[in-house]
């Protein structure tokens, strides 16, 4: 643990509670990391043009599509706020001072900005719990599938958020990404503010997965299955070709996998004593 970061947490807590002129929009905390407001709603999460994502999908891949089924409304019933980015090389060396992940990406003039990778599940909670225990202000978890998708769709129900023929412009993927990933925020964000939720790293999100966990989760923040063998990741990657990069998609891997294509972002929970009241609220 780097006592130099906690020092610092502790005073920058002390000046939030004698200057508590904060921005309404976007929460930072001490490490410089921002978070965007997503508010409460409802979306339906899923695929509701099953037929236009089979035109995209090669035919030995088709059944995959069936636990993007059946889309259902799905209540998110509390605001929260969601990381602009996800967590980056820098963050990562600042709070557990270890370097995951293929040296040539620490290597690269623009190592810093560049999502950090091939952190497994187990990792992404042990960082969550460092942070946690390091910053006084907020607290962090891995979003929920529903919560990632919903913030993802950003008030969109198609195939994708965007036109088809933009997907260049909102993520890194195979086609224009040189198959390494790129530093964050290198696209433009979506309608949330939100950058590279499609493309560039997966994300590990807090569910277990399950094929057939729509037809019979709870339609209100659901949390997904209480077991499983792996755990869900959502958005694709710079390595992914276009008909993966879609907000329905879903993928899994063991939660102690590592891979370069494999990151994270951050849901953070302002604290009530000193720290900003939750959007929305």
């Amino acid at each position: 643990m780097n006592a130099s970061i906690r020092k610092l947490s502790a005073v920058l807590t002390l000046l939030a509670l004698t200057n508590p002129a904060r921005s309404a929009e976007v929460i930072e905390n001490f490490l410089g990391m921002r978070f965007v407001p997503i508010p409460a709603g409802e979306f339906i999460m899923g695929t509701v043009d099953i037929a236009s994502a089979r035109h995209e999908v090669p035919d030995p891949a088709l059944d995959a599509l069936m636990d993007e089924t059946p889309a259902h409304k799905v209540i998110i019933s509390t605001p929260f706020y969601l990381g602009e980015t996800e967590v980056t090389q820098q963050t990562w060396l600042q709070v557990m001072e270890n370097r995951p992940g293929p040296a040539a990406f620490w290597r690269r003039k623009d190592w810093q900005a560049l999502p950090v990778t091939a952190v497994s599940w187990f990792m992404a909670e042990r960082f969550i719990e460092e942070l946690n225990t390091l910053d006084t202000r907020h607290r962090y978890r891995l979003p929920t599938e529903a919560e990632w998708e919903y913030a993802a769709r950003a008030g969109t129900q198609g195939l994708r958020p965007f036109p088809d023929e933009q997907l260049e412009d909102f993520a890194w993927f195979i086609d224009n990404s040189g198959d390494e990933p790129h530093p964050v925020a290198g696209r433009k964000p979506n309608a949330f503010g939100l950058y590279d939720m499609l493309g560039n790293l997966w994300e590990w999100v807090s569910d277990w997965y399950a094929p057939e966990t729509y037809t019979g989760q709870t339609r209100v923040d659901p949390q997904g299955p209480a077991t499983g063998w792996g755990k869900a990741r959502r958005g694709g990657s710079y390595h992914c070709p276009a008909r993966l990069i879609r907000p329905a998609y879903r993928a899994a891997k063991p939660p102690g996998a590592q891979y370069s294509v494999i990151g994270l972002r951050l849901v953070a929970e302002p604290k009530q004593q000193g720290g900003e009241t939750p959007p929305g609220r």
